[in-house]
């Protein structure tokens, strides 16, 4: 059978935001003929990202991945976006990074002979993260620094304040991507970005203060809380923000620690402490990987709660997910200690999403699982635990609990809005 009649189709269009499932089909192949499929990326570092799958066409010649199971390579079995999540780093230990929204992530995917080799069929999946209308503003207003997003529409929207900013700067996927949903976003900035220190000596809670303030002051959105969704160490400062500063509703935690770590934080006349690392408590894995779970030091212990942040205080509802794999620290004690101080002040807050087998970075749907990575604070290579199926299962789970959580704590995002999106 000749080539030219083979055709991989990407459902239901080449096109589509990047937290979108599609369908991967192939057409025109010889009858039971083994296939295998590979999807590429390049990321905004130049690391590429691979996956690959067997598979065997059907008795009319077609694969289709949302039916047939793969017989071997990244993932087995039927699994319609394994292309996508099983995808890893040809360079060991890259977190996928994507910095700018306002380009698409491009995956290739291609169709090769089982039996040759040779290429039969390729195509291009365009992956956005800005629907058509999306204001995106560059943003400096007084010190504040950061992205903010405006879905179109007349709003107001609800406003959401999203700290997420790696040692490589601010990134703005999950903002853009929640913006879609009708909220509008602010991907703060609070270190490393265009004039603000990359290496800071202490947390300025005034700074974020500031941005709280700001947000809720555009006349796009409406009150009268914002909500805060954070991840890893940025999940101490929202921590720190629900407890000291006003008109947040709703706060997200995913893989926090419910101390002050780093550096010292500052708001006010207040000063909160650091914990120090148990350096002796790091351990170095068989394949010479350190893992610091066990860094911190007992939060339960009276010396150390100089440093844990006065949730108590705070008067927001809270979402709090956890990985029971994170190897970066232990984010689901840290989750069940605040349960417990919220329930002693008699605050029936805060809910638990639990994900037994997931690592510590929970991202949006369909991103490249990242098991280890340099740790800026380390100075070095660090396991985050996890495995690349449950964490992509874990991903889909918290991104719909996430926009649930919002819509219940923050108002849900009208009909005629969600129309004009």
């Amino acid at each position: 059978m000749a080539y030219s009649q083979i055709r991989l189709k990407i459902l239901p269009s080449v096109r589509c935001l990047f937290d979108k499932p599609v369908q991967v089909k192939l057409e025109g192949l010889i009858p039971h003929k083994p296939v295998e499929l590979r999807s590429k990326l390049i990321d905004d570092r130049g690391v590429i990202f691979k996956a690959s799958a067997l598979y065997k066409a059907d008795e009319t010649g077609q694969v289709d991945v949302c039916r047939a199971p793969s017989l071997g390579g990244s993932y087995t079995g039927v699994e319609p976006m394994g292309l996508f999540w099983a995808m890893a780093p040809e360079t060991p230990h890259s977190k996928f990074l994507k910095k700018n929204v306002l380009s698409p992530t491009l995956v290739e995917i291609e169709a090769l002979s089982g039996d040759t080799g040779h290429l039969l069929a390729s195509e291009t999946n365009e992956r956005r993260y800005m629907k058509e209308g999306m204001n995106r503003i560059l943003l400096q207003e007084g010190r504040i620094k950061g992205v903010l997003f405006i879905p179109p529409g007349n709003g107001p929207f609800p406003g959401i304040v999203d700290l997420y900013t790696l040692g490589g700067g601010l990134t703005e996927p999950r903002a853009s991507l929640l913006a879609n949903k009708g909220y509008v976003v602010l991907a703060l900035a609070y270190y490393g970005f265009q004039d603000l220190p990359k290496n800071p000596t202490k947390w300025d809670l005034e700074y974020f203060e500031e941005a709280v303030t700001y947000l809720r002051g555009r006349p796009e959105v409406k009150g009268p809380g914002i909500g805060i969704l954070s991840i890893s160490q940025s999940g101490s400062l929202a921590l720190a923000m629900s407890s000291f500063l006003s008109g947040i509703s709703a706060t997200v935690c995913v893989n926090a620690c419910i101390a002050n770590i780093l550096i010292p934080l500052h708001y006010k006349d207040i000063v909160i402490p650091p914990l120090s690392p148990v350096m002796e408590n790091i351990k170095i894995t068989e394949s010479g990987l350190l893992d610091i779970r066990n860094a911190l030091p007992d939060t339960s212990l009276e010396k150390n709660r100089v440093s844990l942040f006065p949730i108590e205080r705070a008067s927001c509802q809270f979402l709090f997910a956890v990985s029971e794999d994170d190897h970066n620290w232990k984010s689901a004690l840290f989750a069940k200690q605040a349960a417990a101080t919220l329930r002693n002040h008699g605050k029936e807050c805060i809910k638990v999403a639990t994900y037994p087998k997931a690592g510590h970075f929970l991202e949006v749907p369909y991103m490249p699982f990242c098991p280890s990575g340099f740790h800026a604070a380390v100075g070095n290579v660090v396991m985050f635990g996890g495995e690349a199926k449950a964490n992509s299962e874990a991903q889909l789970d918290l991104w719909e609990r996430v926009q649930e959580f919002f819509k219940s704590h923050l108002g849900p995002v009208s009909e005629s809005r969600l129309n004009k999106l």
